[in-house]
């Protein structure tokens, strides 16, 4: 024990030429970290640094290992997040889908409904001009056989792709009487 705690002296004992030496330069001055001194142990025993090799390969393998899981652990979780908000997405596109086609299918609705009106009143309105000139020539035939002593009604009719043309001659005691009539048919 004492040739150990003489080595030591001896180890921290300047020497003659250490002391005309220059002073010892720092880390700061160098920009090189401090060679760490031997510590009391380590210069007892110098085996033990090649005993604790193989327990610092195992324990720097332990701390990859738990690294590696950790990592592991935490892309697990980045996946699942990612996975959840893609479905989150997909689900309010296709809410957003779905409202837009909704709002497509009703203004579609509204101008099929505004063009079916449309052509409703045009469609209506050539029926009630038809249907006038049919209440005409009824008139006209009602006359002719209640008036028939009286006077002659002759008449003919023309259809043609767009058009009734009607021409009706009443002959009655003080002249003759000519209606003409020429009536629009619905183009479809």
């Amino acid at each position: 024990m004492d040739k150990t705690k003489q080595k030591l002296e001896d180890v921290n004992k300047p020497t003659e030429d250490e002391d005309t030496k220059e002073p010892p330069q720092t880390e700061e001055s160098t920009g090189l970290p401090p060679i760490p001194e031997a510590s009391e142990e380590e210069l007892k025993y110098p085996d033990k640094q090649e005993e604790k090799a193989p327990v610092v390969k195992i324990q720097a393998w332990w701390r990859g290992a738990l690294v590696r899981r950790t990592l592991l652990h935490a892309a697990l979780r980045a996946w699942i997040i990612q996975s959840w908000w893609r479905t989150v997405l997909q689900k309010l596109m296709g809410k957003r889908r779905r409202a837009i086609l909704r709002t497509f299918s009703r203004e579609e609705w509204a101008a099929v409904k505004l063009q079916s009106w449309a052509r409703m009143c045009h469609v209506r309105r050539r029926y009630c001009q038809l249907l006038q000139a049919v209440r005409v020539i009824q008139a006209y035939w009602r006359c002719h056989h209640a008036c028939a002593a009286r006077g002659v009604i002759r008449g003919h009719y023309r259809i043609s792709a767009s058009q009734l043309q009607l021409e009706l001659e009443i002959l009655l005691g003080s002249g003759p009487c000519v209606v003409s009539e020429c009536i629009p048919l619905p183009i479809k």
